[in-house]
Formats: structure tokens, sequence, C-alpha cells
């Protein structure tokens, strides 16, 4: 069964395909302009701040790959369970478990805040 069409889950598969396809555009793309990104580093405010995020993120490991474990949909929200896979320059992998916090308007984010564990050396 294939995700509403610009539901929580459809919004996090089309962000996670783009983002482990290392494409920062089409990351911004699921994001609105005022769209918030909320981790550990902190909080960043729309376009310009959540680029450089995912472009640092980028450039440190340029592999990643990402399951949705489970998710805990309520209408515009969603929690999505995840599990991911970072490689870092030198082909080190580093697993990421975690959960994203997302709303959606419009077929694209106004928030996310992920909650992950700290990356574990493979």
């Amino acid at each position: 069964m294939s995700a509403e069409p610009g539901s929580p889950r459809a919004v996090s598969e089309a962000y996670w395909s783009a983002e482990c396809a290392r494409n920062v555009d089409a990351v911004m793309g699921c994001y609105h302009p005022d769209g918030t990104y909320e981790d550990s580093g902190g909080l960043r405010r729309g376009h310009a701040e959540i680029r450089a995020a995912y472009e640092e993120s980028a450039r440190l490991y340029p592999g990643l790959t990402v399951d949705i474990v489970r998710e805990f949909p309520l209408g515009t929200r969603s929690a999505l369970e995840f599990d991911a896979w970072l490689t870092d320059r030198a082909g080190r992998r580093f697993r990421i478990r975690g959960v994203n916090v997302v709303e959606v308007r419009d077929g694209r984010f106004v928030s996310v805040r992920s909650y992950e564990d700290p990356p574990m050396a493979e």
C-alpha cells in the first residue's frame, strides 16, 4: 500500500529518497520556505539555515541509507521511526536510529524534529 500523496509519510519518503541521493535541492523542495528543522544541533529556520545543515551532513557523510521502521500518523502530523546508516569519506559506516516528528502543509514540511541516538560505528 502506498502513502497518500502529500501525507506526512509520502513527504518523508520523498525527503529521505532525496537525502540518500545527497540531492540537497530535492531535500529543500520538501520544505516550505518558512519551514523549520530541529535536531541535536539546534533549530534551523527557513531554507538557508536548513540547507546549510544538509550540505554539512552530505559533506561529512557522502553515503546514507534510511529505512522507515514504523509510523504513528495523526492527520497532518506523524512520528516516523527510522533506522539509518551513514558512510563517512573514509568508508566507515555508522548506524543511527531515531524518530522524526513531522508536520506537513500542502505536501511539504512545515516542521521536522529529529530525535536520534548517537551514531554507532559498525
